[in-house]
């Protein structure tokens, strides 16, 4: 049934994380923090494995990508939801909400798929460490960073002119800290079944598809490793995976967090608190993950260090 009182809405309201006066500046520091941290964090993660040679490997050239779009959708989502902080009503424009909207899924599908990508590079270096760079050329491994980016830009754009082309009651305050798929749909007249099995189907299917890859890939690794006899190959072998593990392992986690809560006020806080965590929070562990347990990523950054001291 289709709801009434149509207007032409050409902003929308965000509700941000809480209402709290007293919580406002302590969050928004807290938050800017964060954010900070992530950028300087990621950044430097990108342009170290751009500049440094030992680096110039598909493990590090993955690496490089989950930086870009860590850095891209904590981009999208923090600076507009610290501005909650300072303003008494964080209003976003029509058109800017749907240009959030558009380019939190991109990267958010991209980096799905580019973990994907990245457990296979490890199984391919664990299981045929002699023909991992022939397996792993560079043409495979562009051809693996592009699928996700051109199929997420095509979700993205599909998901974003569906809802934006429906028509939006009067009701324009979005009870979240950013343009999200779902509590959008919420404010529409029109009938939104159609978007809704669209974005389910889209949802489910690329989070289940991409963790399948990254299971059966582990699964493969961890034969692997059973096969090996030397001890210290195991261990070699353990630790070439274990930043990658526990990334996905966080980055998964929350997101089968928010997807098994059942429909309650409770649940949609918690929601809530998901949200931040996957936007802003991992962002800013990736790469203090992979910098904190990884020798190369300490050493590159040793030397670089050391240039830069030197000039």
């Amino acid at each position: 049934m289709e709801k009434h009182n149509l207007t032409v809405v050409q902003e929308f309201i965000l509700k941000g994380i809480t209402d709290r006066p007293e919580l406002q500046a302590p969050l928004f520091g807290l938050f800017l923090v964060i954010y900070v941290i992530s950028v300087l964090g990621n950044l430097g993660m990108i342009i170290l494995t751009k500049v440094d040679h030992s680096l110039q490997t598909p493990m590090y050239f993955f690496l490089r990508h989950l930086s870009i779009t860590d850095l891209g959708y904590s981009t999208v989502v923090g600076p507009k939801m610290m501005v909650s902080f300072v303003v008494n009503q964080n209003v976003i424009s029509y058109y800017l909400c749907a240009t959030q909207l558009a380019f939190f899924i991109l990267f958010i599908g991209s980096e799905l798929f580019i973990l994907s990508a990245m457990a296979y590079d490890r199984y391919v270096a664990i299981y045929n460490p002699l023909l991992y760079t022939v397996i792993m050329s560079q043409r495979v491994c562009y051809i693996l960073v592009a699928f996700p980016y051109l199929y997420s830009t095509f979700v993205s754009l599909l998901v974003t002119i569906k809802i934006f082309t429906l028509s939006f009651c009067g009701y324009n305050v979005i009870s979240h800290f950013y343009c999200d798929g779902l509590p959008l749909l919420s404010l529409l007249c029109s009938n939104t079944h159609e978007i809704e099995v669209i974005f389910m189907i889209l949802t489910y299917s690329n989070s289940i598809s991409s963790l399948l890859v990254i299971v059966v890939s582990y699964v493969l690794i961890l034969l692997a490793i059973l096969r090996m006899k030397s001890a210290e190959g195991r261990r070699k072998a353990f630790s070439t995976c274990g930043s990658h593990l526990t990334v996905v392992m966080v980055f998964y986690g929350t997101l089968i967090f928010m997807y098994v809560q059942p429909n309650s006020r409770h649940s949609f806080i918690s929601v809530k608190m998901a949200s931040i965590f996957y936007t802003l929070v991992i962002p800013m562990l990736n790469p203090l993950i992979y910098s904190l347990r990884n020798k190369d990523v300490k050493c590159a950054l040793q030397r670089i260090l050391k240039k830069i001291c030197h000039i």
